[in-house]
């Protein structure tokens, strides 16, 4: 087990996604943002009524100390008033990428 982990964001654009992935990246929340531009069908209950919706997911790589940040600046920039941010751990990976991860995410002094 790693402290590393990988956060899922359902995002309502590519252009949301891509400002979320890149403000997240500056501040060095997070190592990386990959944003899949190709749409995915989402199927969901809300407010007590089945939706389908076109959505874009950006896939983000950081360590565990970081998660509250990355949560707290996601929800700011984000455009759903519950977005989805779902963290999952890393249980391993090549130490080399590991260890870029805990160079690119360092805590704000």
């Amino acid at each position: 087990m790693t402290d590393k982990i990988v956060v899922l964001v359902m995002c309502g654009s590519i252009r949301e996604a891509r400002r979320i992935g890149r403000a997240l990246v500056d501040q060095r929340l997070v190592a990386c943002a990959n944003i899949l531009e190709v749409p995915v069908r989402s199927i969901y209950r809300w407010k007590g009524k089945v939706e389908s919706a076109r959505e874009i997911l950006a896939v983000l790589k950081t360590s565990r100390k970081r998660f509250t940040a990355v949560e707290r600046e996601v929800r700011r920039l984000h455009s759903y008033d519950v977005p989805e941010i779902i963290a999952l751990p890393i249980l391993g990976g090549s130490e080399g990428y590991l260890r870029w991860i805990s160079e690119s995410v360092v805590a704000l002094k």
